[in-house]
């Protein structure tokens, strides 16, 4: 299967349900991004599949000069209502992280929280984000690692609903081995493992609202029918549990992951 029929499954996947209301409940590792990379007001902010907006807008909030692009118009409506919403000033446009439309060095920082890593050819996006990063300048990722929740959901899914053949899992760029081999060995990587706890009434709840508003997972229960779409509800009930650091009846979700800060040589 070629990159192009990927990207375009892909993106039917994560318009099919509400994304915004799966990421507004994210905004924390933005935040704290943010503060990683150590912005400062006024630097040229790119936000990479911004999805609806949330390192986006925690840049804004910082009176950064920000751009969002992501592949899916109704998430980049999503991200301008709540600029509005908040009275932040940033820009959205449609485009591909594997194909950003900057010229070379236009930006201070370039962040993407839990987006670019899901563009199916991981070489040419880590090239992009280089590329349109300025010498000496930073970029920040929030990346799923692959012994965490995302990784063992995803798992689950491929026994039902096989990844196209070729196409690396999107967690490899929570390992610090696979960062460095996707922005080579002239930046400097930091990519602490952080956690982040995910609350919820309980894992059959969790289940039943990314079945509704995580696109990844919506298309896939809708795709496989209804008995195999029960089974797959089960495993993720079982998945969400073994994740659950709760001592009462509700799932708090431990999610882990690589709040990575790459820093852009200063010199060619």
């Amino acid at each position: 299967m070629d990159i192009a029929t990927v990207k375009q499954r892909q993106q039917t996947a994560w318009a099919s349900a509400d994304y915004s209301a799966v990421g507004v409940r994210l905004l924390l590792t933005a935040e704290l991004l943010c503060e990683a990379v150590d912005l400062r007001a006024g630097e040229r902010v790119l936000d990479v599949a911004c999805g609806n907006g949330n390192a986006a807008l925690a840049a804004a909030r910082r009176f950064c000069q920000v751009v969002g692009i992501d592949y899916v118009p109704s998430l980049l409506e999503g991200a301008r209502r709540r600029a509005q919403a908040e009275g932040l000033e940033a820009s959205f446009e449609e485009a591909d992280a594997e194909d950003l439309p900057f010229p070379d060095a236009s930006f201070d920082a370039v962040l993407s929280t839990c987006g670019a890593m899901f563009a199916p050819d991981q070489e040419r996006t880590a090239q992009e984000l280089l590329r349109v990063c300025r010498p000496g300048g930073r970029i920040g990722m929030v990346n799923w690692v692959p012994d965490g929740y995302v990784g063992a959901l995803f798992r689950a899914i491929g026994r039902y609903l096989p990844p196209p053949p070729g196409v690396r899992p999107p967690v490899l760029w929570g390992s610090e081995d696979r960062l460095r081999e996707l922005f080579g060995a002239r930046v400097t990587i930091s990519a602490p493992r952080r956690t982040f706890l995910w609350r919820w009434p309980s894992p059959e709840h969790q289940v039943e609202f990314f079945a509704t508003f995580y696109g990844p997972t919506h298309k896939a229960l809708a795709a496989i029918g209804t008995d195999r779409a029960a089974q797959l509800k089960a495993e993720m009930v079982e998945v969400a549990r073994s994740f659950n650091v709760s001592d009462d009846d509700t799932l708090v979700l431990r999610q882990d992951y690589l709040q990575v800060v790459v820093r852009k040589p200063a010199t060619a």
